[in-house]
């Protein structure tokens, strides 16, 4: 016989037997209905015994998806749809169990279990040609970044006017970066680069990789272009401005305006009136903000289990940004207000190009792009049964023939 799942005052219980149904296909089919009481979840699923295939039904997408008997063997209990973490039930025990009258305290099967199945079956080798051409205006959009980018570097800044009195206030030392301008591509692209290569080579998931490595180098252009963008316009002078505009330390001043009259070199010179915001900050606040979501969506950091350990995780590439913006006042090449909007920047906008292609980190789909998700029930909709296609049997010895062990 089969089982289906009831709900009384005490929770979901066992409950007498029910169908079987029948798919135009034959298979059989068996359904029931889970429902908290505070109607925050909700799942409709079907129950297989000893068979290839079953179908499993949500009511939120009121469809029907094929699945593997093996990965769904019996029930679904009301859990948080943050919560994770399925008892793995062999078919054997699950029935054996059910026949036995147990309760389950966990589920044996969660939706997302399902969903990371198809993982490993969309490598770089097979899908990765009909990904890139899917996004290939995003890719070109991507390239007339990096060409605007180029293209504003060359930009002559707006020379602020820079008076005696201001002086007190830009004679720092002019010393050498701490973190030197080739080290942001470094630290901003390819270490998380690197790491999002590093989860691809352990799921084997192209949808994954395209999309956090497009959505990477989206946040670091469009950050670098808009922080490149305010220099050009707002042209403060650095802390060392002093020693860039008098290189042999004798001032020079306007006589009338009373505005300094530099004699330093001209590309140092343009330089010291790029201060705000901070670019190394704005940089690597954008990469390793980018990073930290990433992060914080593959290892389900917020799944309501108090790990802190995944919060120091998340945490290191925000301290190493943290750290990077300091040097730049430590440098004299910053002050503080260019520092903190450079931060706020990266982070504003590494926040919106990741949440373009990904749940937010706290979502129950936050360790997947929402490409992925789109592509699974893409499929599935080739799989799907609608009510009025399947037809019962309430023939007694169809109903005694399941669910024997």
């Amino acid at each position: 016989m089969s089982f289906f799942m009831c709900e009384n005052d005490t929770g979901p219980t066992l409950g007498g037997p029910i169908g079987p149904f029948y798919d135009g296909n034959n298979n059989f089919v068996c359904f029931y209905l889970l429902k908290q009481k505070s109607g925050a979840f909700a799942f409709a699923a079907a129950v297989a015994c000893q068979l290839p295939r079953v179908w499993i039904r949500t009511p939120r997408r009121k469809q029907w998806l094929s699945l593997p008997a093996s990965f769904c063997v019996v029930t679904l209990l009301p859990l948080p749809v943050t919560d994770r973490s399925p008892l793995k039930v062999s078919p054997a025990l699950a029935l054996a169990s059910l026949e036995r009258g147990s309760r389950f305290d966990l589920a044996v099967y969660w939706q997302g279990s399902v969903r990371e199945i198809h993982l490993g079956s969309h490598t770089l080798k097979s899908h990765g040609i009909k990904v890139a051409k899917i996004h290939k205006f995003d890719w070109l959009a991507l390239i007339g970044l990096l060409i605007l980018v180029l293209a504003i570097r060359t930009v002559h800044p707006f020379y602020r006017f820079v008076g005696k009195e201001m002086m007190t206030d830009l004679r720092y030392p002019f010393k050498t970066n701490t973190v030197p301008p080739w080290a942001l591509p470094i630290i901003s692209i390819l270490l998380p680069a690197a790491i999002i290569v590093a989860f691809y080579i352990h799921k084997r998931d192209i949808y994954d990789l395209h999309h956090a490595i497009l959505g990477l180098l989206f946040a670091v252009l469009t950050t670098a272009l808009i922080t490149d963008a305010l220099k050009d316009a707002v042209g403060r002078p650095r802390p060392d401005f002093f020693w860039r505009c008098f290189p042999d330390g004798k001032e020079v001043y306007d006589k009338v305006t009373g505005n300094v009259i530099c004699h330093g070199e001209k590309k140092v010179l343009n330089d010291g009136h790029k201060s705000f915001p901070s670019g190394h900050t704005s940089w690597c606040f954008a990469g390793l903000s980018y990073l930290a979501l990433y992060l914080s969506g593959k290892i389900k950091c917020f799944d309501r289990k108090g790990h802190v350990a995944k919060l120091c995780i998340v945490f290191f590439p925000l301290l190493l940004a943290s750290l990077i913006g300091i040097s730049r006042v430590d440098d004299y090449k910053h002050h503080w207000e260019d520092v903190f909007a450079g931060g706020i920047l990266g982070v504003v906008v590494a926040t919106f190009c990741y949440l373009q292609f990904f749940p937010a980190p706290y979502h129950s789909d936050g360790w997947g792009p929402y490409a992925y998700f789109q592509m699974l029930e893409d499929n599935q909709n080739t799989s799907i049964i609608g009510l009025s296609g399947i037809h019962s049997s309430s023939s007694p010895a169809n109903n005694a023939s399941f669910g024997r062990v």
